[in-house]
């Protein structure tokens, strides 16, 4: 509260609201929004499409994008970087500033076969002095998607939005547990693709696994390692594990958590009743 030059605000197409732009200036905040609006820029009798045109290529940056299918590819981005004056819509220039930013332009040299080309154009009040902090700049926001998924989970699978709390303090105390919540399902599920060959106990309680490996059909040597692990997790959320299907989703991987919950209760009691 204190720093708020240190605050960050990145977001997609939908961030695209001159207002908002205005707002963090005002609030010495620095901002990192994905372009929807062509918008006038420069003396004001151009756009920001013609000028970026115009522009010199700075360099060059290979980026790992993954499709939606889970499967990896190299992406070779042309990386355009242009310090620029933007204008307020016509209809706000009384109520508006001018605002001096910067655009940083991603456009994909090539593609892959059925692969969408990659063009971002990002507008920030940030400093982009080189082509470092252009990429600097690509790599934050290349990594939106994960804060999006992480509030995917917190919103569909905690269901945080429809906790019916009377009083601030309970909500807060309920958040900050759907929050340890969604970061192990959004983990479990980014682990698996970064780093299969880890053993399962990284994630899962001597318990959890002792269940997962008596619900394995077929029961194979590396039944203690994090890919097969998760795998059977993701079977209990109703994942089908064909060889075209995409890799387990955070959904699939919440549903098989809150299942494997269930039986552990009932283990642990049965447990305690016969043993």
């Amino acid at each position: 509260m204190g720093a708020p030059q240190r605050c960050i605000h990145s977001g997609d197409r939908e961030s695209d609201i001159y207002e908002l732009f205005c707002l963090a200036q005002k609030q010495r905040t620095q901002f990192l929004f994905r372009l929807c609006v062509d918008r006038v820029a420069g003396d004001g009798t151009t756009l920001i499409s013609k000028l970026l045109s115009q522009a010199p290529v700075k360099g060059h940056y290979c980026l790992t994008v993954t499709d939606k299918r889970g499967k990896q590819r190299k992406a070779k981005l042309a990386i355009k970087v242009l310090p620029l004056v933007v204008h307020p819509p016509q209809y706000k220039k009384r109520a508006y500033p001018e605002l001096s930013l910067t655009v940083i332009e991603a456009r994909e040299r090539g593609r892959g076969k059925n692969a969408e080309r990659i063009v971002w154009k990002l507008l920030t009040n940030l400093p982009v002095p080189s082509l470092h902090a252009a990429i600097e700049n690509l790599t934050w926001y290349a990594l939106r998607w994960k804060i999006e998924t992480f509030h995917k989970i917190l919103k569909s699978g905690c269901r945080a939005e429809e906790s019916r709390l009377r009083t601030a303090e309970r909500l807060v105390n309920l958040l900050a547990i759907f929050c340890i919540l969604s970061w192990r399902v959004f983990w479990t599920t980014m682990l698996r693709r970064a780093a299969p060959q880890l053993p399962a106990s990284v994630i899962f309680t001597p318990s959890e696994l002792q269940i997962l490996q008596c619900l394995q059909s077929h029961p194979s040597g590396d039944s203690t390692s994090l890919e097969r692990g998760i795998l059977q997790l993701a079977k209990l959320g109703g994942y089908l594990a064909r060889a075209t299907d995409p890799p387990p989703g955070p959904l699939v991987i919440w549903r098989g958590l809150a299942r494997l919950t269930d039986m552990q209760l009932g283990f642990c009691l049965f447990e305690k009743n016969c043993g």
